[in-house]
């Protein structure tokens, strides 16, 4: 008899949790459209919008070429990767070959059906300079993987920066891309763009 109750409570715990995250995150989006947001990282927190499936924000954002992108890997892990456009993004696939891929591929065989951006606080992708330039030269080479060494957000840095250093999570590659930009990050929805048949 008490388990049911521990599962009812578990379960009550869980949606005021859930409605209080909510609550946070549309807090967040209407700051963003009034310009009251935090344009720099707050006290050890890189990323002041995560992407999320359940807490969609306000508006879709067009990518621009370089643009950085990432979906969800069953439920957790980000994947991540570079923006070419005409439904083209290059990413570090797990076999260790950098291809350029289409939206559908990046998204095959992964949990999500978003894709989201790196951008400001006024929902504006962050690219950085040399970036899609570093993005296009590495298409078809390999590179040894390894899931906490030499990653898709190891690569995408590498993009970025021109440098290679180990990064082990999402949330290193949020912080470095903080630091980078000088800005908190913001992973907003991409929308779609219209493809020509």
């Amino acid at each position: 008899m008490a388990l049911p109750l521990l599962w009812l409570g578990g379960a009550a715990i869980g949606a005021a949790f859930l409605a209080d995250e909510q609550q946070k995150r549309l807090q967040l989006e209407r700051d963003r459209l009034l310009g009251r947001a935090p344009k720099q990282a707050l006290a050890n927190r890189a990323m002041l919008a995560s992407p999320s499936q359940w807490q969609k924000g306000f508006k879709q954002v067009l990518p621009e070429p370089g643009s950085i992108v990432c979906c969800y890997v069953f439920g957790v892990i980000e994947h991540t990767g570079i923006w070419l456009g005409d439904d083209c993004l290059v990413e570090l696939h797990g076999s260790g070959l950098v291809r350029a891929v289409s939206i559908k591929r990046f998204l095959a065989g992964r949990t999500g059906s978003q894709i989201y951006l790196a951008c400001n606080h006024q929902h504006q992708p962050l690219v950085s300079g040399s970036v899609l330039n570093r993005a296009q030269q590495a298409i078809y080479q390999y590179r040894e993987y390894d899931l906490f060494d030499n990653n898709c957000h190891r690569f995408v840095w590498s993009c970025i920066s021109g440098h290679e250093v180990s990064i082990k999570s999402f949330n290193e590659l949020n912080q470095r891309l903080a630091a980078h930009f000088n800005q908190g990050i913001y992973w907003d929805e991409m929308q779609l763009p219209q493809l020509s048949d």
